[in-house]
């Protein structure tokens, strides 16, 4: 039994989970799973094709590497076994991302709502401790938003205080986990109780005498890397792990709604479609007891589905184009009319949200990856707002900007310069180069005839200064800009995509033109208060006691 938090990790981090569910749902859906040695090994050639999974020698020829990555999807509340068919089912969570809903918006909820017990940690083969009644990442933003703990915490005091001692959700023990780290944060190990390894050893196994805790260390890390693909805090420059500035108010919001804990952990299928209930739904009243004939039709069409979630990952998909059909065409094998056919029947506005999961992710990244995140930026702009952009990035000239954007409607054109780093602040040399450089030679690299209407920087994260740096610039040049983080620009993004809110050229010039940091009042007025995150679900339920529990 484990004595500790526990999180499953086929993969340390989220992104990859759509694929891994559209490939099960490609081999697996609506058939049986438990004892299928078949299924089970094909479900795992696929994969290693896939390159979801790294291909080496089986043990066992067993297809227990499959069943890792099953049980990944029961613990994410994605996929659940039908009590009086046997077969495998989509939770609607698990429908959602098949059909293309922002991943992120579907595993936020997921994250959120996961709790000890559950019907996965109840599990055989994982058996969570009993003594465990607890939202473990509800209690972590809790911890991080605490300023006695200077809203930060480290892999180590999640590992080796956090993920042992938070036990529930009792005032008493959040208090006790509260100064247990900050004396932690004083005298290191030294706070651990004298039986900490035997307390705490691993289930299977010895421990590690060179590597105590390292059980204790990948389930933390593990922990950290959902919670920022869920987008509401990244580690730092110091690897600590910190609310990002902007999605403050949201977590703020999420800490304050009431959300009880789920039940009958021990009934699988009862608990997990109701775990399962994805941002748009509250409750799951499907019938599923009818068995679908499956045709050569139902084969093609999760096929297509398939090969169209694992294009939607890699780039931002707006709409179904001649490109997209013929890519999907080649990918499947199977006819351009029924890819064109189902494509328009179940993604006709595209699915951006997939991939902007991996582009949030490109903000942070420095160096590394800044040509992909301009490219990403050129085609956002292009694609969703409707721009003629260019991406001159590549040319690795400092007198050209990252991208340069062309407006006829409006008739401006502007500049755009990515940054990928998490506090980003204008130097005196990168000040010159946008002055003098971008904006007053504007015409050695574009022969638009256009005034410049904006700048604007999009970068992960802005020093403390920026919005004085931002109108130095403005006041040099004449010309009005901002800065926007990677988190304000896809929330417009999505706004834009979902209706929420159309932005017209005009519209974005007026707020890339504010002199300063764009904030998210000026995209969208109480986008966190919406219920996009399922925090609603759970209104006219039973009262819980105090440590959660429902009664």
């Amino acid at each position: 039994m484990l004595n500790y938090w526990w999180v499953t990790r086929p993969k340390r981090k989220l992104d990859s989970v759509p694929e891994v569910l559209a490939t099960f749902a490609d081999i697996s859906l609506n058939q049986e799973w438990s004892g299928q040695r078949g299924t089970q090994m094909a479900y795992e050639d696929a994969l290693e094709k896939a390159g979801l999974k790294r291909v080496g020698a089986r043990r066992d020829q067993s297809g227990s590497g499959g069943r890792t990555y099953v049980a990944w999807l029961v613990s994410l509340g994605l996929i659940f076994n039908h009590a009086k068919t046997g077969n495998i089912k989509l939770t609607l969570a698990g429908e959602a991302i098949m059909n293309g809903d922002s991943p992120v918006d579907v595993l936020k909820q997921q994250v959120l709502k996961y709790q000890f017990p559950s019907s996965f940690s109840m599990g055989r083969g994982v058996q969570v401790s009993e003594r465990f009644k607890i939202r473990p990442f509800r209690f972590l933003l809790r911890l991080l938003s605490d300023d006695r703990l200077e809203r930060y915490l480290t892999q180590d005091e999640i590992a080796k205080i956090i993920a042992v001692d938070a036990e529930n959700e009792k005032e008493s023990v959040y208090e006790m986990v509260v100064q247990k780290i900050l004396r932690f944060r004083e005298v290191g190990d030294k706070c651990l109780d004298s039986n900490f390894y035997e307390l705490y050893k691993p289930s299977r196994g010895e421990v590690n005498p060179d590597h105590p805790f390292s059980h204790l260390q990948d389930m933390a890390n593990t922990m950290i890397n959902w919670i920022e693909y869920i987008q509401l805090a990244k580690r730092n420059e110091d690897r600590n792990l910190v609310i990002l500035e902007e999605k403050q108010a949201e977590v703020d919001a999420i800490l304050s709604s009431h959300l009880p804990f789920i039940d009958r952990p021990t009934d699988h299928e009862f608990f997990q479609r109701k775990y399962g209930l994805d941002p748009k739904h509250r409750k799951d009243i499907r019938n599923l007891e009818k068995t679908q004939t499956v045709t050569a039709r139902i084969i093609a069409e999760q096929k297509i589905r398939t090969a169209y979630i694992k294009t939607s990952l890699m780039k931002p998909i707006t709409g179904i184009t001649p490109g997209l059909i013929s890519e999907i065409t080649e990918e499947t094998g199977i006819s351009s009319d029924l890819v064109e056919e189902i494509l328009n029947k179940v993604y006709p506005h595209g699915a951006v949200g997939a991939f902007l999961s991996s582009y949030f992710e490109m903000a942070f990244k420095g160096r590394e990856e800044c040509t992909e995140f301009e490219v990403a930026t050129t085609e956002l702009f292009k694609d969703v707002f409707g721009y003629n952009a260019k991406h001159l990035g590549q040319t690795g000239s400092k007198s050209a900007p990252d991208i340069l954007l062309l407006s006829d409607s409006e008739g401006y054109q502007a500049i755009v310069d990515n940054k990928a780093y998490s506090k980003y602040s204008i130097s005196g040399d990168h000040h010159n180069r946008m002055v003098h450089n971008y904006l007053k030679r504007i015409q050695s690299y574009s022969s638009s005839p256009f005034p410049i209407g904006f700048f604007t920087y999009i970068a992960g994260g802005f020093g403390k200064s920026i919005d004085k740096q931002i109108q130095d610039e403005v006041k040099e040049s004449g010309i009005h800009g901002s800065g926007i983080t990677i988190s304000n620009f896809i929330k417009m993004i999505e706004n834009h995509q979902n209706g929420v809110r159309k932005y017209s050229h005009r519209d974005l010039r007026s707020i890339f033109s504010l002199d300063r940091q764009v904030a998210l009042k000026d995209v969208c007025e109480n986008s966190f208060t919406n219920d996009v995150y399922g925090l609603e679900l759970w209104k006219n339920t039973k009262v819980a006691d105090s440590s959660g529990f429902i009664h």
